[in-house]
């Protein structure tokens, strides 16, 4: 399989998935800017019209979109991993914690922070709203060390959002204790310090490219 990504995107949510079962995949570096696949210059538009990561070719030719689906993709194609639901009723809380991630984390707090044309009101008034989703997360990870009773792509997910938090000042991980702990100590698992050491190497090359183009 194939994953289209951006350095430091929620794309790395699929690469830590991917490293964390020992899966082979080929990984196309996408500039967010210009939508060209890096390797070979071709227009990423092509792929998935929308220009959005991650996008995933399957070994049968497949183009899946959509962050949650392809985790939930990945963690059911490859079931020795232990990345997935391990039962009916835990496959419902992983299927609730893609979603809270994605639309509460993701979509509803973070993008607009990250967004460096919001005003800052529209900021403001985004993270008045959004600390009770942080409330209610650093709560839930009260004495737990993930999300499920095990390692799954939902927490591949999360720290991959919660890295976010480096490029928004405002939210200062000290005031959700149990929040920073499970950041602190997810980011020291093999798969997630191998994901974001090398998408931070990525992601540098990235903004030295865009500021050589401006």
């Amino acid at each position: 399989m194939d994953l289209y990504f951006s350095p430091l995107a929620c794309s790395m949510a699929t690469r830590i998935a991917l490293y964390e079962a020992g899966a082979d995949a080929g990984y196309l570096e996408v500039d967010p800017k210009t939508k060209r696949v890096q390797h070979d210059g071709s227009d990423f538009l092509s792929v998935n019209p929308l220009g959005l990561v991650p996008t995933l070719r399957t070994d049968d030719g497949v183009v899946l979109t959509e962050n949650a689906a392809i985790l939930q993709y990945v963690a059911d194609r490859l079931p020795n991993a232990g990345i997935s639901a391990r039962n009916e009723s835990e496959r419902s809380r992983l299927h609730q914690w893609l979603c809270f991630i994605g639309t509460e984390l993701h979509k509803a707090l973070f993008v607009p922070l990250l967004d460096k044309k919001a005003p800052p009101e529209m900021k403001a008034y985004t993270l008045e709203k959004g600390l009770s989703r942080l409330d209610y997360l650093n709560s839930y990870l009260e004495g737990r060390e993930t999300l499920l009773d095990h390692f799954s792509v939902a927490d591949a997910y999360l720290v991959t959002v919660i890295n976010w938090t480096m490029a928004t000042p405002p939210i200062d991980l000290a005031k959700w204790p149990n929040i920073k702990a499970y950041y602190e100590r997810l980011r020291t698992r093999p798969s997630v310090a191998k994901a974001i050491a090398e998408e931070f190497e990525l992601y540098k090359a990235e903004l030295a490219r865009h500021k050589a183009a401006a």
